[in-house]
Formats: structure tokens, C-alpha cells, sequence
């Protein structure tokens, strides 16, 4: 099973890259995302690329120009997401050969990230949106659209999601949040996975 959960470490610092990195893989996360307002983004993100080899998806996340995609794309990263749907990042992300996860709330965001190109749509705040406006606005999107739920969303809901046909999830301070021990984010994505494993073997 490919497990589509996206660890987004908002706020790591470059020590501590490489260990959370190697957690999370050795727990069944392999896409995991730095945000560009953590501190020293770049660094912290080649550290994991070098770690994790071809055993994870590494990338940023709050990517908001071309300029950032291009330098991501120099340290070897693998996939970009954006809070907003910014065609210009799109674009560019594909033209560096990489995965496209822009954020998107309404349809006229979604159909404008996937004619741009977009990989997957990142809905966000899905707590807000819920799973009936899921269900709701999924039904136009063309079949076959990765969907990932970010904010407000845990093992606790999972299965709450699955059932409208999200395809996975971001995943933030239910992992991890600056200050967290990494016995404690080992933890919390092995029982990430776990609760993930639960609500989509059926």
C-alpha cells in the first residue's frame, strides 16, 4: 500500500532534519515537507534529500515564487506545496521536474491548479471546508485527482475522509511541532500510519 501522507515539519531546524527524517521513513511516511518560513528551510531540506535518498518524496512547502521552486530544484528536492494556487509555481515546478501540490479551497482553484498542471490538490483548512463540502466539490473533479485534506485532520478522522474519497493527508502539528522529542514524533507517525493503514485497507 502506498501510504499518501505528507508529514509537513513547520518550524525544524536543520539538526534536527536528518533524525526526524530517518523516523518518519522507518515509520512508513515517505513524503515529507519542510515549510520555506521554518528556519533555514534549504538546509534542513538538503540534509533530508541526502538521508533519504530514493526511500522518500522530499520538498518544501509555503513555496511562493518561481525563485524558491528553482532553488529547491538545485538542492535536488522532489515535490512543491503552496498554500495558494499560484499558476506561475505550478508551471515552474513542472518545468523542474517535480511534484506539483498547490493549495486549493473552491473549484475554480482546483480546475485552474490541474490545467496548470498540479499533481494533487491540497485542500486546506479541511476542517473548515468538512467532508461534506469535500464530497460536494469532488464530484466535478475529474477522476482519477489526487486529494489530500490538511488542517484539522488526524488518525481520529481518517476514516471520516476516506469515506468521501480523499485520497491522503498533510499531516502538521499532530506530528510534529518544534520542541517535540523524537521518540514522541516517532510515536505519533507510527500510530499515524497505523490509523492511515486501518481506514484504507478495506
Amino acid at each position: 500500500m502506498t501510504r499518501e501522507i505528507i508529514a509537513i515539519l513547520r518550524g525544524i531546524t536543520p539538526d534536527e532534519a536528518a533524525p526526524i527524517c530517518e523516523a518518519l521513513i522507518t515509520a512508513g511516511i515517505s513524503k515529507i515537507e519542510v515549510p520555506l518560513n521554518s528556519p533555514k528551510p534549504f538546509e534542513s531540506i538538503a540534509q533530508m534529500v541526502l538521508m533519504a535518498g530514493k526511500d522518500a518524496l522530499i520538498g518544501a512547502g509555503t513555496v511562493l515564487t518561481p525563485d524558491d521552486v528553482a532553488r529547491l530544484s538545485d538542492i535536488g528536492a522532489h515535490m512543491v506545496v503552496s498554500p495558494d494556487t499560484n499558476p506561475e509555481v505550478i508551471q515552474a515546478t513542472k518545468a523542474h521536474d517535480m511534484l506539483s501540490y498547490p493549495g486549493v479551497y473552491s473549484p475554480t482553484e482546483a480546475f485552474t491548479a490541474l490545467r496548470n498542471g498540479a499533481d494533487g490538490l491540497k485542500f486546506f483548512p479541511a476542517f473548515k471546508l468538512g467532508t461534506d463540502g469535500f464530497a460536494a466539490l469532488s464530484a466535478v473533479l475529474p477522476d482519477g485527482v489526487k486529494t489530500y485534506a490538511v488542517g484539522g485532520v488526524g488518525p481520529a478522522n481518517f476514516a471520516d475522509w476516506q469515506a468521501v474519497g480523499i485520497t491522503g493527508f498533510g499531516i502538521g502539528s499532530n506530528l510534529y511541532k518544534p520542541g517535540r522529542d523524537l521518540r514522541d514524533v516517532a510515536q505519533r507517525a507510527a500510530d499515524m500510519v497505523a490509523a492511515y493503514d486501518e481506514s484504507f485497507s478495506a
